[in-house]
């Protein structure tokens, strides 16, 4: 039996309860009246500046032993610096009963907006925060705001969460959540049974995405991970040893990785039971997860704006599961599932069956000419290749009148997401290709086709379009179906002598548009561009867009990203110095390896950048400088597009030309050089719609 001495202290450490600290606005208060910087507070507390701004703000609370060393201190500085007497409250006017409005409900107690939507036993979770990052409301056009959207009960805390190293997970809309977790393997238990993360399915006949834990460096230290994963020549290679201790413990406690191991973006998981996903991907940031080129500046935010910045992204095109690239191609599945549920009406029994209009569960190899040279389908194959590239074309310069060298501008256009706007109402192949000899042309079935366009003469001062390069046809070669639509619209007859096509057609692409063009749409409205704007209005905003707010800007850089480096990805080429050609790789083994795809989504681009310089020409009698995929540079009398683009009589742009907007497929300024800058590039041989932004231009394809 417990003595009576041990049961009063006991209940004496009830009545004393847990320490309680006082609010972090007086938190901050204290120190500052001390004179103390955060800094020099994290340095005598042995923690870092972040985590004294996090309990100043309210983002997180000290834990034991730091919560008693803090606690004591804030005590010594009340004693020395109390809080200055409130100003007395003056007593409310009298309001005339005829005029009294509802009565009032009491004020709620201050609590996280968010601990509400979680039923015990739920992670403890601390007040919501707004981002560190700077914000851009007062700086931003006024429009409606738009409803917020469903919360599923299943995912109260949202798709992610940003972990830092004092154990406090940041999520979307302010929330922070407190992890206790200490080892990776715990931290996979948590997100799965106590975080309350994950993201519904976007289809119906889909599956809900796996939550995300993204690691600061702090964090990955804390979970027994090195700060840099280093040692290998390419960053995809980067993975941990298989008897790293952190590999380790999760192969006891019956986790699994997948064939990419525990690298920059890690996936672990166990075996679905009754059809329940047990699986949690693991984002390090300082393992170079977030590229910057994609992600720009967004690894070395503080955790709560990655939260905002990846929490929107996700929202708006998928939770991320990779790069924006492997993130392009994961969203054309979760919006065309390769299966879905079908009822016997016989047995009653549900079962999985092909989901029309989808690319089905199992891979296709290519027709010979489509498929890259080092494919197995294309060893032994003689008879040409498919080559569906953007143009990379510049003018010869003895081409260029003297009028044009004597402006004193070169203006580059870029075209908004010019793959996105060729993969709208695209019809592709869904079966395996038919091999045909001596076809008639049909422009709605699509597929390769050899045909012979050498015959075909263009203005010079034009890239033909029907070679990358721009230069004219020497002889039979591939095309595209969206390539020889253009020539019979040029008006020149198609006679196909040989052609491998496809059966059964749909537009696979056309839901995986609409979400990236509303989410561009979305992201741009947000910086303060937005399509009710004239073209010199859309200008000047574009002009200072990334600067309303570097966050919104960094996921607009990551959905245009998507887009290129998901149509790359359709024909993933093989990676590795000791791959040999006619090996199969692993990409060759996903149903969306599809080159022919790529290509007509490539080719549908070309031709429609080769539609509006025709047409700009036609009207303007301006003629490009050079053309590197979705960029070309015209010589201009003044530094803006608006001194050179064709508009009508009542000042509205020409149809079919070069427009500006925010729209995919339509026009934005890229950049402005001096003319002569362009010509003395034009002379040695390179191309000014390479350079006119500044610098050199990066591989679009993701491959």
């Amino acid at each position: 039996m417990p003595s009576q001495e041990e049961l009063f202290d006991a209940v004496d450490a009830l009545l004393e309860g847990e320490p309680r600290l006082p609010s972090p606005a007086e938190r901050a208060r204290l120190r500052e009246a001390a004179g103390i910087t955060q800094a020099r507070l994290a340095a005598a507390l042995k923690s870092t500046p972040q985590t004294v701004k996090n309990w100043e703000n309210g983002r997180s609370e000290p834990r034991p032993p730091r919560l008693q060393a803090y606690l004591r201190l804030l005590d010594g500085w009340a004693e020395r610096y109390p809080a200055p007497a409130a100003a007395p409250v003056p007593a409310p006017t009298a309001v005339p009963e005829a005029f009294t409005g509802p009565a009032e409900q009491p004020a709620e107690s201050a609590r996280p907006a968010a601990a509400a939507t979680s039923a015990a036993p739920e992670p403890v979770v601390k007040a919501p925060v707004e981002a560190a990052g700077p914000s851009a409301a007062s700086r931003r056009p006024a429009k409606k705001a738009a409803p917020p959207a469903a919360v599923d009960p299943r995912f109260p805390h949202g798709p992610l969460v940003v972990l830092d190293g004092d154990g406090s997970a940041y999520g979307v809309d302010g929330i922070v959540l407190d992890c206790p977790a200490t080892t990776i393997a715990k931290l996979v238990e948590w997100t799965l049974a106590a975080s309350g993360l994950g993201t519904p399915r976007l289809n119906r006949n889909g599956k809900d995405s796996d939550p995300l834990v993204v690691l600061t460096a702090e964090a990955a230290v804390r979970l027994g991970l090195p700060e840099r994963l280093e040692g290998h020549e390419q960053r995809r290679s980067l993975r941990l040893e298989d008897d790293h201790p952190v590999v380790k413990q999760l192969a006891k406690a019956k986790w699994k990785l997948t064939q990419r191991g525990f690298g920059p973006w890690a996936r672990v998981y166990r075996p679905a039971q009754a059809g329940q996903r047990q699986c949690v991907q693991f984002a390090i940031l300082s393992w170079d997860a977030l590229d910057a080129r994609s992600w720009p500046a967004v690894a070395d935010m503080e955790p709560a704006d990655v939260a905002r910045v990846l929490g929107t992204y996700a929202a708006r095109v998928i939770t991320p599961r990779g790069s924006t690239a492997t993130s392009g191609l994961e969203l054309m599945t979760a919006l065309r599932p390769p299966t879905r549920a079908v009822k016997n009406d016989t047995t009653g029994e549900w079962a999985s069956a092909y989901n029309p209009g989808s690319l089905g569960t199992e891979p296709m190899d290519p027709a010979p000419p489509e498929a890259p040279q080092e494919h197995p389908a294309a060893q032994g194959w003689t008879g040409g290749f498919l080559d569906e590239e953007a143009f990379q074309w510049v003018r010869d310069v003895e081409l260029l009148s003297d009028e044009e060298c004597l402006l004193p501008y070169a203006v580059g256009l870029d075209l908004n997401t010019a793959f996105l706007a060729a993969s709208a109402r695209l019809v592709v192949g869904l079966s395996a290709p038919d091999h045909f000899h001596r076809p008639a042309f049909n422009k709605k079935i699509p597929g390769s086709w050899l045909v012979d366009l050498s015959h075909i003469e263009l203005d010079p001062r034009l890239p033909s379009p029907f070679t990358p390069s721009g230069q004219r046809p020497e002889g039979p070669a591939w095309y595209q179906t969206h390539t020889l639509a253009y020539a019979q619209e040029l008006g020149y007859d198609v006679a196909p002598i040989e052609a491998f096509l496809r059966r059964e057609t749909g537009a696979y692409l056309d839901p995986w548009h609409d979400r990236l063009k509303a989410a561009y749409a979305d992201t741009l409205a947000d910086l303060g561009v937005t399509p009710d704007l004239d073209d010199r209005q859309f200008l000047a905003a574009m002009e200072h867009h990334k600067q309303v707010d570097p966050g919104t800007a960094a996921v607009l850089a990551a959905i245009k990203a998507t887009v290129k480096g998901g149509i790359g990805k359709l024909r993933e080429r093989p990676q590795g110095r000791h791959y040999r050609d006619g090996e199969r790789w692993p990409a060759l083994e996903r149903p969306t390896w599809r080159p022919d795809v790529r290509a007509a989504v490539i080719s549908k681009a070309r031709v429609n950048m080769h539609r509006k310089m025709a047409n700009t020409a036609k009207a303007t009698g301006r003629y490009p400088l050079g053309v590197l995929s979705d960029c070309v540079v015209y010589a201009s009398g003044g530094p803006s597009p608006l001194d050179f683009l064709p508009y009508t009589t009542s000042g509205k742009p020409l149809p079919g030309a070069f427009r500006l907007g925010t729209t995919p497929g339509l026009a934005k300024l890229e950049g402005v050089q001096e003319m002569a800058w362009a010509v003395d590039l034009m002379e040695k041989g390179l191309n000014p719609a390479r350079h006119i932004k500044g610098g050199d231009a990066v591989t679009d394809e993701g491959e």
